[in-house]
Order: C-alpha cells, then sequence, then structure tokens
C-alpha cells in the first residue's frame, strides 16, 4: 500500500488529511495487512474434526389466529383512527 492509495481512500470517504495522518494511516494499514498475513499462513489441523449437527430449535410457524379477529377492538380502543387505521402524531 503507497500514500496514493490512501489519498485515493481519502477521497472516496470525502475527507481532508494532512500528510502527517496520511503517514500515520499508511503505517498502521501495513501493520493490519501485515497482521492478515499471518492470519491467512497459519496451519491449521482439521482432520478428523467434523462440524457438529445444525438443526432449527424453533417452532414452526402457525396462524395463531384468525385474520382481522381484533381489528376491531383495536381500532375502538384507539384515541384516533381513520378509514381503519389507527391515527398517531407525525413524528418526523
Amino acid at each position: 500500500m503507497e500514500i496514493k492509495d490512501i489519498e485515493k481512500l481519502a477521497e472516496l470517504a470525502r475527507i481532508e488529511m494532512s500528510q502527517q495522518e496520511k503517514e500515520k494511516i499508511l503505517g498502521e494499514m501495513d501493520s493490519i495487512l501485515g497482521f492478515i498475513d499471518q492470519i491467512q499462513g497459519a496451519k491449521v489441523d482439521i482432520n478428523g474434526r467434523e462440524a457438529g449437527e445444525v438443526r432449527n430449535i424453533m417452532r414452526e410457524d402457525g396462524d395463531p389466529h384468525e385474520s382481522g379477529k381484533y381489528t376491531k377492538d383495536i381500532l375502538k380502543g384507539a384515541p384516533k383512527t381513520r378509514d381503519g387505521y389507527v391515527e398517531v402524531k407525525k413524528i418526523l
């Protein structure tokens, strides 16, 4: 990685960087990339090991009640309604 790469990243991020900041980031990026190289070069022995069984332990989806069964009760309890919907204050 070179200074011009850092300058391109700064341009894409639309941030201004001093020459000192660019040099600092360059050093940090070199350290990070070096660490990634170390991780990629690590030898891992996985012979004889298999991933455990993955299964869903959630309940099956179902329809717990009839569609619209409670709509009238909800609308009756709402402070304001309009055209079959609960009306609320605008927040944005």
